[in-house]
């Protein structure tokens, strides 16, 4: 009965204990669509990494990937639910519920061309390994709102 007060999130750490996260090595292994390693927020996404407790790091790649364990063979082994798949960033475009955009894809030919909503939170698909993240105005802000999303 004592077991059925944990989530399973809360239930993994608890067996597995906390990863070692290798931040530079997720980076080296991350694509980007509608971003790419250079933009302000992605500097700002991996610098809040490293910045980060051992416990909400393992949240935050628990948050995007589904589990708190990194392949021992590093992030280039990460799997997806088809097979290996890295970590990706994606912009979140704001038209992907008017239009047929898909992740924007298609942005630049998009009647909107606006992306999300600043005070929209991140949201990850696990099957992916696929974080949605908008562009948000300052790096204090994204840790806020990353924070927000993977312990919500």
């Amino acid at each position: 009965h004592l077991i059925s007060i944990f989530n399973d999130h809360e239930l993994e750490l608890l067996i597995s204990g906390l990863p070692d996260i290798d931040v530079a090595d997720l980076r080296a292994n991350t694509e980007y669509q509608g971003y790419n390693p250079n933009t302000p927020v992605v500097r700002w996404f991996f610098e809040v990494l490293s910045e980060l407790s051992k416990e909400d790091l393992a949240l935050m790649i628990q948050f995007i990937t589904g589990t708190s364990k990194v392949p021992l063979e590093g992030f280039k082994a990460l799997q997806g639910i088809g097979g290996p798949q890295k970590f990706q960033i994606h912009k979140v475009c704001v038209c992907e519920s008017v239009c047929s955009c898909v992740y924007g894809e298609h942005a630049s030919t998009c009647a909107l061309k606006a992306y999300g909503p600043p005070g929209r939170l991140p949201s990850a698909h696990t099957c992916f390994n696929q974080l949605d993240l908008p562009e948000y105005e300052s790096k204090e802000v994204l840790r806020e709102r990353l924070l927000m999303a993977c312990h919500e």
